[in-house]
């Protein structure tokens, strides 16, 4: 689900944002998270897994956690899987080293972001090649008519003739 799916959700990015505690809660949760991951779950479906990017809104009561995974499809399914499962221990990670009164809900969204951003690497590549070629034809193209095909000022000598 897209942050453009729910106009509720008032996020704050770690980036610019609009609340400052939203966003150091948003950063702390990300590291907690990326630790906890990092010591491994005992869940063999985990795959290889990179927090991106966490917001929270702003009465911090849910955080929306963007992962990525690195592998094929099923991987991808078994991560999420295996992240879907270890919600609740998270959460309960989360809750004892943030220090705040709630503990925010914690939602696990797959980022899209590298597969936009290889395709758009895609189409790039594809509009550099067809450029080169394009630069390569007229390396070698000649002027269909003359040289200079625009009209000059004629001189006093040629109006004698």
């Amino acid at each position: 689900m897209r942050e453009a799916d729910r106009p509720w959700l008032l996020t704050a990015k770690i980036g610019g944002m609009s609340n400052p505690r939203a966003g150091k809660v948003a950063e702390r949760i990300q590291q907690i998270i990326a630790r906890r991951l990092e010591k491994g779950l005992r869940d063999p479906r985990l795959g290889f897994v990179t927090i991106t990017d966490v917001r929270v809104t702003g009465d911090l009561q849910q955080a929306s956690v963007f992962y990525t995974v690195l592998g094929d499809e099923q991987e991808q399914k078994d991560t999420a899987a295996a992240l879907k499962a270890a919600t609740g221990m998270l959460r309960t990670e989360v809750g004892k080293q943030l220090g705040t009164r709630l503990t925010p809900t914690l939602e696990f969204i797959h980022d899209e972001l590298p597969e936009s951003a290889s395709h758009l690497s895609e189409l790039l590549a594809e509009a550099k090649r067809r450029d080169d070629e394009s630069a390569a034809l007229a390396a070698n193209a000649t002027f269909a008519g003359e040289a200079d095909p625009y009209s000059k000022p004629r001189d006093e000598d040629d109006d004698e003739r």
